[in-house]
């Protein structure tokens, strides 16, 4: 496991969605959770810049990774691919139509004040979440960087919460993924 001192500028994130798995290898995780159910598995992993999702649905696999720009990644049955801006929500229909994905997701930069108030909130919330890491910090006056991913399992679906505090841009990036299947 490599130390992280700190996160990349959320200038440069991006978030990709995979219709299949992506090696282990081209993901640094700092902690990650397996989920098992009877219809479906997940592999949850917290990273520098945010965080790799693996669903399985029998043969189908898709992958979602909150990563930098220049983070090298496949290229290969990459099905979605934006910049980390604003607000953005999408529905991609996959594997035939046996599972249905539907992410919204979000990059909030906040005042110095509302920002280190917001960071406390998350920190005490992440203290109940499945998968939760607290970066080291570079920076004595700011608080350490904060991942965590909040999950809700049902035996056809999947919803995860995800939280990346970012302190260096007064930023959060959230998402929200649920896998359905139908």
């Amino acid at each position: 496991m490599k130390l992280r001192l700190a996160r990349p500028d959320v200038a440069h994130l991006m978030f990709r969605v995979f219709d299949r798995s992506v090696h282990p290898e081209l993901i640094s995780a700092c902690t990650a959770a397996v989920i098992e159910q009877p219809a479906y598995s997940a592999v949850l992993r917290i990273c520098d810049a945010g965080h790799a999702v693996t669903f399985k649905h029998q043969a189908d696999t898709l992958c979602e990774i909150t990563s930098t720009a220049q983070h090298p990644l496949p290229q290969q049955k990459q099905i979605y691919s934006r910049r980390l801006r604003g607000h953005r929500q999408e529905t991609i229909n996959l594997a035939g139509g046996r599972v249905l994905y539907h992410v919204s997701f979000q990059l909030e930069r906040l005042d110095p004040d509302v920002f280190m108030h917001y960071h406390e909130e998350l920190l005490n919330d992440s203290r109940r979440s499945l998968v939760a890491h607290q970066f080291r910090s570079t920076n004595r006056f700011a608080p350490p960087p904060l991942s965590f991913l909040h999950v809700e399992q049902q035996q056809r679906s999947l919803l995860i919460h995800a939280f990346h505090t970012f302190p260096g841009n007064c930023a959060v990036v959230k998402t929200q993924s649920l896998f359905e299947i139908v």
